[in-house]
């Protein structure tokens, strides 16, 4: 995979990631369903300086400590999370991607925070009970 690209809903933020992501998994935190308004988030995540915005500044949310979230401030799509638990990390939002079916989760993380109605077919690899010592949480 030499590169993938990603945007928000209206396009004035746009992104560029390259290279193959360090992992790929759906996280069930609470905070991560408050962002982004969805049961689950799926994330990539990537070394940050393989990770650049092309187009437009996004606006930044401190959600918890030492965790920033990126948003697009006239359409409000969540984009990437940082935090300095995974520190020289981008976390891309999967569903912004251009092409989000390039990657495939391989885990989840915070499974005990999923919501009971929730069934998913397990990630292709082994379920984890706690997230991988990249995967986002915040």
């Amino acid at each position: 995979m030499a590169e993938l690209t990603g945007r928000c809903l209206c396009g004035a933020i746009r992104y560029r990631v390259a290279g193959e992501p360090l992992w790929v998994s759906h996280c069930h935190c609470k905070s991560c369903r408050r962002a982004t308004g969805a049961p689950l988030t799926t994330y990539a995540g990537f070394p940050s300086e393989r990770f650049a915005w092309t187009a437009g500044t996004p606006s930044t949310f401190a959600s918890s400590p030492g965790v920033t979230r990126t948003f697009c401030g006239r359409c409000g799509t969540s984009l990437t999370y940082q935090g300095e638990r995974w520190a020289g990390e981008t976390h891309v939002l999967v569903a912004t991607l251009d092409r989000p079916e390039a990657v495939t989760p391989t885990g989840e993380a915070f499974v005990e925070e999923r919501l009971p109605w929730l069934h998913l077919a397990p990630p292709r690899a082994a379920e984890q009970a706690e997230p991988p010592a990249s995967a986002s949480t915040g």
